[in-house]
C-alpha cells in the first residue's frame, strides 16, 4: 500500500491556521470525517487521542504523526496538514511542529499500519522532502511529491 493510496486530495490541508495541537488534530479529524471510509468520527477521535495520551506523536524534525487503529474505518486512511505557524506538539525533540500526518488504520491491519508509519516517518525525516511539502501550493502537488519520494525509496 502506498501513501497515495490512503491520502486523497480532499484530506490535504495546506496552510492550516491551527494554533494548538488539539485544533490541528480536530481539523484533520473533520477532514477525514467527510470520507466514506470513516464510519464513526467519534470512535476515530477516541483512537487517536488514546494513542496520543500514551506518548506524543510529535516525532521530531518539526513533524508529527498522530495515529490510531479502530474498526470505525473501512480501510486505512490518512490526512495531512501543513501549518502556517509551528505549534507545540510535545515533540520528542521539543521543537514545534509544522507538518502533521494523521494515519488511521483498522484494528486487524497492524502490519500495514506499522509499514505505513515507518515509511511516512522515513520520508518526513528527509529535510528536503519536508521543505517541498511545506512549499507545496496544492493538494495535487503534495500527492505528486509523495508518489515521487516513494518511487525513489523503492
Amino acid at each position: 500500500m502506498k501513501i497515495t493510496d490512503i491520502l486523497g486530495k480532499e484530506c490535504v490541508v495546506l496552510h492550516s491556521k491551527a494554533h494548538t495541537k488539539d485544533s490541528v488534530l480536530q481539523e484533520l479529524l473533520d477532514t477525514l470525517a467527510h470520507s466514506k471510509i470513516v464510519l464513526n468520527k467519534d470512535d476515530v477521535k477516541r483512537a487517536v487521542m488514546e494513542r496520543e495520551n500514551i506518548m506524543s506523536t510529535g516525532i521530531g524534525n518539526e513533524f508529527a504523526l498522530p495515529h490510531g487503529k479502530t474498526n470505525a474505518v473501512t480501510d486505512t486512511i490518512g490526512a495531512l496538514a501543513t501549518l502556517d505557524t509551528p505549534i507545540d506538539f510535545n515533540a520528542l525533540d521539543n521543537r514545534p511542529v509544522n507538518v502533521v500526518f494523521m494515519l488511521i488504520g483498522r484494528e486487524n491491519a497492524v502490519g500495514v499500519h506499522l509499514r505505513l508509519l515507518s515509511r511516512i516517518s522515513r520520508m518526513m525525516n528527509d529535510d528536503m522532502f519536508r521543505k517541498k511539502i511545506l512549499d507545496a501550493t496544492s493538494a495535487a502537488e503534495v500527492l505528486l511529491l509523495f508518489d515521487h519520494q516513494e518511487n525513489e525509496l523503492g
